[in-house]
Protein backbone atom coordinates (compact mmCIF):
# COMPACT_ATOMS: atom_id res chain seq x y z
CA UNK A 1 0.00 0.00 0.00
CA UNK A 2 1.60 3.40 -0.99
CA UNK A 3 1.02 6.48 1.58
CA UNK A 4 0.01 9.44 1.28
CA UNK A 5 3.05 12.36 0.83
CA UNK A 6 2.49 15.58 3.29
CA UNK A 7 5.39 16.88 1.38
CA UNK A 8 2.82 19.58 -0.21
CA UNK A 9 0.37 19.84 2.31
CA UNK A 10 0.26 23.96 3.91
CA UNK A 11 0.21 22.25 7.75
CA UNK A 12 3.10 22.60 9.30
CA UNK A 13 1.95 19.03 11.23
CA UNK A 14 1.83 17.32 8.23
CA UNK A 15 4.61 18.45 6.51
CA UNK A 16 6.70 17.47 10.23
CA UNK A 17 4.94 14.04 9.72
CA UNK A 18 6.44 13.81 6.23
CA UNK A 19 9.86 14.49 7.95
CA UNK A 20 9.79 12.02 10.91
CA UNK A 21 7.76 9.49 9.02
CA UNK A 22 6.07 7.04 10.89
CA UNK A 23 6.07 5.18 14.68
CA UNK A 24 9.67 3.28 13.57
CA UNK A 25 10.77 6.58 12.98
CA UNK A 26 9.97 8.19 16.60
CA UNK A 27 11.25 5.28 17.89
CA UNK A 28 14.49 5.51 16.43
CA UNK A 29 14.71 9.35 17.36
CA UNK A 30 13.85 8.38 20.92
CA UNK A 31 16.63 5.91 21.21
CA UNK A 32 18.80 8.33 19.37
CA UNK A 33 17.92 11.45 21.69
CA UNK A 34 19.32 8.68 25.32
CA UNK A 35 22.21 8.31 23.14
CA UNK A 36 21.74 5.10 20.59
CA UNK A 37 23.82 5.97 17.41
CA UNK A 38 25.01 2.53 15.54
CA UNK A 39 22.02 0.02 13.23
CA UNK A 40 23.13 -2.63 15.57
CA UNK A 41 21.96 -0.16 19.05
CA UNK A 42 18.71 0.41 17.39
CA UNK A 43 17.83 -3.04 16.36
CA UNK A 44 18.74 -4.60 19.84
CA UNK A 45 16.52 -1.96 21.52
CA UNK A 46 13.52 -2.14 19.54
CA UNK A 47 13.99 -5.43 17.77
CA UNK A 48 12.98 -4.23 14.20
CA UNK A 49 13.51 -6.04 10.53
CA UNK A 50 16.71 -4.27 9.70
CA UNK A 51 15.08 -3.80 6.52
CA UNK A 52 12.27 -1.60 7.66
CA UNK A 53 15.68 -0.05 10.35
CA UNK A 54 17.62 0.66 6.87
CA UNK A 55 15.08 2.19 5.45
CA UNK A 56 14.11 4.72 8.35
CA UNK A 57 17.23 5.33 9.02
CA UNK A 58 17.74 6.60 5.46
CA UNK A 59 14.94 8.66 5.62
CA UNK A 60 15.67 10.25 8.90
CA UNK A 61 18.67 11.05 7.21
CA UNK A 62 17.47 12.05 3.89
CA UNK A 63 15.50 14.23 5.94
CA UNK A 64 17.89 15.79 7.81
CA UNK A 65 17.37 14.25 11.42
CA UNK A 66 20.47 12.07 11.44
CA UNK A 67 23.81 12.46 9.54
CA UNK A 68 25.29 9.00 8.81
CA UNK A 69 29.09 8.83 9.75
CA UNK A 70 31.42 6.24 8.83
CA UNK A 71 33.35 5.11 12.33
CA UNK A 72 34.76 1.77 10.77
CA UNK A 73 36.38 1.32 7.47
CA UNK A 74 36.83 -2.53 6.64
CA UNK A 75 33.65 -3.07 6.40
CA UNK A 76 32.45 0.03 6.39
CA UNK A 77 30.21 1.29 9.18
CA UNK A 78 27.87 3.89 10.12
CA UNK A 79 26.98 5.67 13.45
CA UNK A 80 23.50 7.87 13.31
CA UNK A 81 23.76 11.22 14.74
CA UNK A 82 21.61 13.62 15.05
CA UNK A 83 21.74 16.99 13.60
CA UNK A 84 20.22 20.24 15.09
CA UNK A 85 16.66 19.08 13.39
CA UNK A 86 16.92 16.36 14.85
CA UNK A 87 17.42 17.48 18.49
CA UNK A 88 14.78 19.89 17.93
CA UNK A 89 12.31 16.95 18.12
CA UNK A 90 13.30 16.25 21.56
CA UNK A 91 9.93 18.58 22.69
CA UNK A 92 7.75 16.33 20.62
CA UNK A 93 8.76 13.03 21.82
CA UNK A 94 8.43 14.88 25.48
CA UNK A 95 4.69 15.57 24.96
CA UNK A 96 3.88 12.14 23.54
CA UNK A 97 5.57 10.73 26.40
CA UNK A 98 3.85 12.64 29.02
CA UNK A 99 0.74 12.37 27.16
CA UNK A 100 0.75 8.29 27.21
CA UNK A 101 1.38 8.39 30.68
CA UNK A 102 -1.37 10.77 31.65
CA UNK A 103 -3.26 8.55 30.02
CA UNK A 104 -2.17 4.86 31.23
CA UNK A 105 -3.56 3.87 34.91
CA UNK A 106 -0.75 4.11 37.86
CA UNK A 107 -0.06 0.47 37.80
CA UNK A 108 0.66 0.58 33.84
CA UNK A 109 3.46 2.76 33.73
CA UNK A 110 6.56 1.38 33.22
CA UNK A 111 8.91 4.33 32.69
CA UNK A 112 8.78 7.87 33.87
CA UNK A 113 10.62 11.12 33.29
CA UNK A 114 12.66 12.45 35.53
CA UNK A 115 15.61 15.30 36.28
CA UNK A 116 19.07 13.37 35.44
CA UNK A 117 20.98 15.17 38.57
CA UNK A 118 18.19 14.89 41.35
CA UNK A 119 15.95 11.76 39.88
CA UNK A 120 13.16 13.92 40.51
CA UNK A 121 10.15 13.46 38.32
CA UNK A 122 9.65 16.01 35.58
CA UNK A 123 6.63 16.74 33.93
CA UNK A 124 6.67 18.71 30.61
CA UNK A 125 4.36 21.53 29.93
CA UNK A 126 4.79 23.02 26.48
CA UNK A 127 4.77 27.57 27.09
CA UNK A 128 4.89 30.23 24.92
CA UNK A 129 8.22 31.33 24.49
CA UNK A 130 7.17 35.21 24.53
CA UNK A 131 4.59 35.59 27.92
CA UNK A 132 5.39 32.03 29.81
CA UNK A 133 2.06 31.05 29.59
CA UNK A 134 0.84 27.40 28.70
CA UNK A 135 -0.60 26.65 25.70
CA UNK A 136 -4.53 25.14 25.91
CA UNK A 137 -6.75 24.82 23.23
CA UNK A 138 -9.53 27.43 24.76
CA UNK A 139 -6.70 30.33 24.11
CA UNK A 140 -4.98 29.44 20.76
CA UNK A 141 -6.13 29.72 17.07
CA UNK A 142 -4.22 29.12 13.53
CA UNK A 143 -3.68 32.24 12.14
CA UNK A 144 -2.29 32.30 8.61
CA UNK A 145 1.30 32.71 7.61
CA UNK A 146 3.28 34.43 5.09
CA UNK A 147 2.73 31.78 2.77
CA UNK A 148 -0.86 31.08 3.07
CA UNK A 149 -2.66 30.71 -0.01
CA UNK A 150 -6.42 31.49 -1.02
CA UNK A 151 -7.49 27.38 0.52
CA UNK A 152 -5.27 28.44 3.62
CA UNK A 153 -7.33 31.56 4.12
CA UNK A 154 -10.34 29.85 3.71
CA UNK A 155 -9.65 26.82 5.71
CA UNK A 156 -8.63 28.85 8.71
CA UNK A 157 -11.85 30.98 8.57
CA UNK A 158 -14.13 27.96 8.24
CA UNK A 159 -12.06 26.88 11.29
CA UNK A 160 -12.92 30.21 13.30
CA UNK A 161 -16.84 30.11 11.80
CA UNK A 162 -16.86 25.84 13.35
CA UNK A 163 -15.53 26.91 16.66
CA UNK A 164 -17.12 30.23 17.19
CA UNK A 165 -20.49 28.26 16.16
CA UNK A 166 -19.51 25.37 18.72
CA UNK A 167 -18.29 28.41 21.78
CA UNK A 168 -22.01 30.11 21.55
Amino acid sequence: MQRTSFSTFKCPAARALESVGDWWSILILRDALQGLSRFDEFQKSLGVAPNILTRRLKHLTDEGLFERRLYHERPPRYEYVLTDKGRDFFPVLMALFTWGNRHLPPEEIAVRLADANTGEDRDPLLIDRVTGRPFQPEDTILVPGPAADDAVHERIDQMKAWFLGFDA
